[in-house]
């Protein structure tokens, strides 16, 4: 090779910009298909040249993130909700009680880690992950909270129908809201479950007289609480729960423990997700 000629390159210019045309338009269109498209224009590249090409053009294969499927009827709920509600004064958000369920599993995602080991000791006990049949069960969790703080955190028992939603709503809301100073002009904020939108469920809300804040479907990213969810499996993990006594346990220590400026930023910065699902107009948002 002569001096400063280099290696010559196996892909053209207009290869490189069909690939990245190629990516963009169709996201999940493999290096293996892209190599016989180029093979059927006669230009014979491995997938692993295709691959490294994209990596250099920023365009990195990784895993899709898992989001609600949205129907044309939710994305435009969505983008009424986001633009009837964008210019809100902070004050209203300060007020809002959100709540939601979610459920903790004895063994789950959060405790799939790897670890370092050597070569034939997979099996020694600390390089093992402890499991149980049909995976050692789950609980599932009621909670809320407010830019002030977490609010309770309730244990729900069995399966979830509407006369146990609305037990725990008489059990958790009120005092939370007391708790939490929301004041009386405050809004209790729920998702469209059937259990929270039941006619019996409507009925019992009425009769309560809350001022309920209207919700789109398939909307976690609108509900910053997910963000406390996933705060709290992580911390919950690091506790090396055995059963799922103690994981229900560590789980009300460490609702507790989280720090009421987690709280207060999630929800001083909500209209950014309002503008977030304006921007896509109605579609899911990094939230």
């Amino acid at each position: 090779m002569l001096p400063g000629r280099g290696r010559k390159k196996m892909l053209t210019s207009t290869a490189v910009r069909y690939l990245k045309r190629r990516v963009e338009k169709s996201p999940r269109v493999t290096a293996e298909e892209l190599r016989k498209d180029l093979s059927d224009v006669d230009t014979e590249v491995s997938a692993q040249t295709i691959g490294r090409t994209l990596r250099n053009e920023g365009l990195h294969a990784r895993t899709p993130r898992r989001t609600p499927l949205l129907s044309p009827k939710n994305k435009k709920s969505r983008l009424q909700y986001a633009k009837s509600h964008v210019d809100k004064p902070q004050k209203f958000w300060d007020s809002v009680l959100w709540t939601d369920e979610t459920k903790l599993e004895l063994f789950g995602p959060m405790d799939q880690r790897y670890v370092w080991r050597r070569k034939n000791k997979a099996y020694e006990e600390k390089n093992t992950l402890p499991t149980v049949k049909h995976g050692g069960g789950s609980i599932m969790l009621w909670g809320c909270f407010a830019s002030a703080g977490t609010g309770k955190l309730q244990r729900v028992q069995g399966t979830m129908n509407s006369l146990q939603y609305q037990e725990i709503l008489d059990d958790n809301v009120m005092q939370s809201v007391t708790n939490l100073r929301l004041g009386r002009r405050w809004t209790f904020q729920q998702d469209n479950d059937p259990k929270h939108t039941s006619k019996s469920t409507r009925a019992w809300l009425q009769i309560k007289g809350w001022n309920i804040l209207e919700w789109p479907s398939q909307s976690p990213d609108l509900n910053p609480i997910e963000n406390l969810w996933w705060d709290l499996k992580k911390a919950v993990a690091v506790r090396k729960h055995k059963n799922v006594t103690e994981l229900e346990a560590f789980a009300h220590d460490e609702w507790a423990k989280i720090p009421v400026d987690r709280c207060k930023t999630l929800v001083s910065s909500y209209a950014s997700r309002l503008k977030a699902v304006i921007t896509v107009k109605g579609c899911c948002t990094k939230y």
